[in-house]
C-alpha cells in the first residue's frame, strides 16, 4: 500500500464571530432580547446601559497607529506578534467619531415609556401540589412514599404516567438505591391514581377517562337515575368498546349494547364532559398560575389609510462603550507615547482593547438585527399589503422565502430566522411572520392563490358542515373544485391533516 502527501485546493466559506453573532440575534425574539443583552452586560465590563453620552474633548485616538507600526517589533517574547500589534486603534478611533453608543429605545408603542421591564410568566407547581397530596396518605411502607414520589415526578405536563414499570423499578435503583417489584409500582399508582386532578397518573387516554368515570361513579348518591345509567354506559363503552367509539362506530355500539340512540347520546354527553388532559385541571391560586405572554416585535398601526410600521424596542436598554474604559485606554496610549510599557501594563491594555472591541461587536450586531429585521418585515408589508389594508385571510398572496430574499437583498437562511418566532401586532391581532408565507395553487382562471386561502375556504366548509352527516374528502374535493380551485383529493387531505381536521367519521356525532 502506497501513501504519499499531496495538495488539494479548496474553496470554503467560513463565518466570523461577528457574522455568528449577528445570526444568533436574529434568531431571539423581543421578549428574550433583554434577557440576552443583560448577560452581555455581565460579562463584558466595557459594555455599559445607559443614553449615550456625547463625544468628550479628549484628544481622539490618532498617531496610535504610526506608534504601533514603529514598536511591532518590540513586543514581548511570550506575547504573540499579531497580539502586540494594536491595529485596534483606529477602528476604535472609527467607531467612537462616528457614534458613541446605540439607542435601541423610542420606536416602540410607547417611547414615553420609562419602565422596561418584560412580563414574568410565573410557573405552576403542579407537581408540587400532587406531593402535597401524598404527604396527607398513610403508606403501608416507607419504600411505597418513595415509589409515589418518583411516579408524581415522573407525570409529564398533560398529567399522563409514560414511563413503564419496569423502567420506573431501574430509576428507583439507580437514583435512590431502593430495590421494588413491578407489582408494587403499580399498586403504589393505583394510590397515586386517586389524587386530585382526576385522571392523573394515567397511562394512556383510556385510562385517564375510566378513572374520571370511576370517581363520578362513586359519587352516585345525589345521581338521578337517568345520570346514572348515562354513567354506567359511558364506563361500559370506554372499558369494553374504546375502539369503537373513538371511531364513532354508533350503529354498532348500539346493536351490542342493545341501548336506543337517546341512551348513547347522554352516555356520550358524559364522556365528552371528562378531560383528557388531567394536568389542565389544576389551577392553583391565581399568583401561581401559568400565563403565556407575546410581545411583539413589530407594530404595524393603519394611519388613515397609510401603514406605519415600527419595530418594538422598548424592552431593549441603550447601550454604549464604558467611559472608563475609553479613559483607560487613552491613558495606556499616552504613556507609551512617553516610555515603554510594562508587560503588566501591555496584557492590562490588551484586555480592555479586547473588551471594547466585543463591545462594539456586540453593539453593532444589536443595529445589524435591528436593521435586517426592520428591512425584512417591510418586504412582507409591501408584498402582502391588501392584507394588512383589509385583514382578509383570503387576500394574501403566494410568498416563499425566496420572494423577500429577492427584494430585501439578504439571504434566504437570514430571512427564515427572521420569521421564526417573530410576531407583529396588527389591528386584526397579533400574527406569528411564518402565517404570511405559504405556498401557490393555480385556479380554473389561471390565477395563483395562496394555500391560506385554501385552508380558510376548507375550515369554513368543515364547520358548517352536518355533523351528523360530516363532508368527506372526496366532497370537500369537488366543493373547491366548483368553486375554481384545481385541487386533487390526497391535497385536501393533506392540508385537513395540517389543519388538525380529523377525517369524516371522526367528525360525526349524534
Amino acid at each position: 500500500m502506497k501513501t504519499g502527501l499531496g495538495q488539494k485546493q479548496l474553496q470554503l466559506q467560513k463565518l466570523s464571530p461577528q457574522q455568528i453573532q449577528l445570526m444568533k440575534l436574529l434568531q431571539v425574539p423581543t421578549y428574550l432580547l433583554e434577557q440576552r443583552i443583560k448577560e452581555e452586560l455581565e460579562i463584558n465590563p466595557a459594555l455599559e446601559e445607559g443614553d449615550a453620552e456625547p463625544l468628550d474633548e479628549l484628544e481622539p485616538f490618532s498617531s496610535l497607529q504610526e506608534e504601533e507600526e514603529e514598536s511591532a517589533g518590540e513586543g514581548d517574547p511570550d506575547i504573540p506578534r499579531e497580539e502586540n500589534n494594536f491595529e485596534f486603534e483606529d477602528y476604535v478611533q472609527e467607531y467612537l467619531e462616528e457614534e458613541d453608543g446605540y439607542k435601541l429605545r423610542g420606536e416602540g408603542p410607547n417611547p414615553d415609556e420609562d419602565e422596561r421591564q418584560s412580563p414574568v410568566a410565573t410557573e405552576s407547581s403542579f407537581h408540587e401540589y400532587l406531593e402535597q397530596q401524598l404527604g396527607m396518605l398513610t403508606f403501608a411502607k416507607e419504600t411505597h412514599y418513595e415509589i409515589a414520589l418518583q411516579l408524581v415526578g415522573s407525570i409529564d405536563d398533560e398529567g399522563y404516567l409514560r414511563r413503564s414499570p419496569d423502567a420506573l423499578c431501574d430509576d428507583l435503583l439507580f437514583s435512590k438505591n431502593i430495590e421494588v417489584t413491578e407489582e408494587e409500582i403499580l399498586d403504589v399508582l393505583r394510590i397515586v391514581q386517586r389524587l386530585d386532578p382526576p385522571g392523573v397518573g394515567a397511562r394512556d387516554l383510556q385510562e385517564c377517562l375510566l378513572i374520571q368515570l370511576e370517581n363520578r361513579l362513586e359519587s352516585e348518591d345525589d345521581m338521578e337515575d337517568e345520570d346514572l345509567q348515562a354513567l354506567q354506559v359511558a364506563q361500559k363503552l370506554i372499558a369494553e368498546h374504546f375502539d369503537a367509539f373513538s371511531k364513532k362506530h354508533y350503529e354498532k355500539l348500539q346493536r351490542i349494547l342493545g341501548i336506543s340512540e337517546r341512551t348513547l347520546k347522554r352516555a356520550n354527553g358524559q364522556i365528552l364532559k371528562l378531560n383528557p388532559k388531567p394536568a389542565s385541571g389544576y389551577t392553583g391560586d391565581l399568583a401561581s398560575q401559568s400565563t403565556q405572554y407575546v410581545i411583539p416585535d413589530f407594530v404595524l398601526i393603519n394611519r388613515e389609510g397609510e401603514l406605519e410600521l415600527s419595530l418594538n424596542s422598548q424592552n431593549a436598554p441603550d447601550l454604549k462603550i464604558s467611559q472608563q474604559f475609553r479613559e483607560m485606554y487613552r491613558s495606556f496610549s499616552d504613556r507609551r507615547k512617553r516610555q515603554k510599557l510594562t508587560r503588566q501594563d501591555r496584557e492590562a491594555m490588551q484586555f480592555i482593547k479586547q473588551k471594547i472591541e466585543s463591545a462594539r461587536w456586540f453593539i453593532d450586531a444589536i443595529r445589524q438585527r435591528h436593521e435586517t429585521m426592520f428591512k425584512t418585515m417591510y418586504a412582507i408589508l409591501e408584498y402582502q399589503h391588501e392584507y394588512f389594508m383589509t385583514g382578509d385571510q383570503k387576500r394574501i398572496r403566494p410568498m416563499i422565502l425566496n420572494d423577500i430574499a429577492e427584494m430585501t437583498g439578504l439571504d434566504v437562511s437570514t430571512v427564515s430566522r427572521v420569521a421564526n418566532s417573530k410576531f407583529v401586532q396588527t389591528e386584526f391581532g397579533t400574527k406569528r411572520l411564518k402565517e404570511f408565507f405559504s405556498e401557490g395553487l393555480q385556479t380554473a382562471e389561471g390565477e395563483e392563490v395562496s394555500t391560506l386561502e385554501v385552508k380558510k375556504i376548507l375550515s369554513d366548509l368543515i364547520e358548517g358542515e352536518d355533523k351528523r352527516h360530516p363532508l368527506s374528502d372526496d366532497r370537500l374535493t369537488q366543493i373547491l373544485q366548483e368553486k375554481g380551485y384545481n385541487i386533487a383529493r390526497r391535497t385536501v387531505a393533506k392540508y385537513r391533516d395540517q389543519m388538525n381536521i380529523p377525517k369524516a367519521s371522526l367528525r360525526k356525532s349524534l
